[in-house]
């Protein structure tokens, strides 16, 4: 096996834990509805999913539905207004980034997070990614491999030297159709239509950040 030369990761859920930011804007927007506020951990496992995802974990509101629209809507208004403030990486990230950059090794993050969003993530927590790709950088979403074809570009790598680090079944099935080594993480979100992260068929499953160290 060649030596991967760049990590990636997706944002939500393996990069950063960003669901207290998402439910206190959800949560807001319940109070609005007369609701009382949804707990973090019973919106934790939508959070990869965006705002389709909390919209539903709020509200049972799927797409297509009448009142959908408005409350997706207000939902990212509120996000917008206080996006970076409870946001923080997750634990042992800050030890691996010191590592990655200790061995001359890349990394990225690939998101299906629009730029507005991510951009203020990234600034908020003073990241200095190599690349950075979001839901908006292409004109398709995870599962469709283009955000990771696009970060390995940017790279200038060729995918196969790229591994892509995921909570959710699509980071595996995009990162399989890009041709990178696939990694599902133990922590994070985990939507629970998808099943626990050693179904998903990705090459590797971890259970901590650093872990990923010895598959480089």
């Amino acid at each position: 096996m060649s030596p991967r030369r760049a990590a990636l990761f997706d944002l939500d859920g393996t990069f950063a834990d960003t669901a207290p930011d998402l439910c206190a804007a959800l949560n807001r927007l319940r109070a609005e509805q007369g609701l009382e506020p949804l707990p973090v951990e019973r919106a934790r496992p939508f959070a990869s999913a965006g705002a389709r995802g909390l919209v539903f974990a709020g509200f049972g509101m799927k797409p297509g539905e009448a009142e959908y629209e408005a409350l997706r809507v207000a939902f990212l208004e509120y996000y917008a207004e206080r996006t970076c403030v409870e946001t923080r990486l997750f634990p042992g990230m800050e030890a691996l980034l010191a590592e990655l950059q200790a061995r001359g090794i890349a990394w990225g993050i690939v998101t299906n997070k629009s730029l507005r969003f991510t951009a203020r993530i990234v600034a908020g927590l003073n990241l200095k990614p190599a690349c950075v790709v979001c839901g908006d950088s292409t004109a398709h979403l995870k599962p469709h491999p283009a955000s990771l074809l696009l970060a390995a570009q940017q790279l200038k790598l060729e995918p196969s030297e790229c591994i892509y680090a995921g909570d959710d079944l699509r980071d595996i099935q995009a990162a399989r159709a890009a041709g990178m080594r696939s990694v599902a993480v133990e922590w994070g979100y985990h939507h629970p239509d998808h099943g626990a992260p050693s179904a998903w068929q990705a090459d590797v499953v971890i259970s901590r950040p650093t872990d990923l160290l010895q598959y480089l």
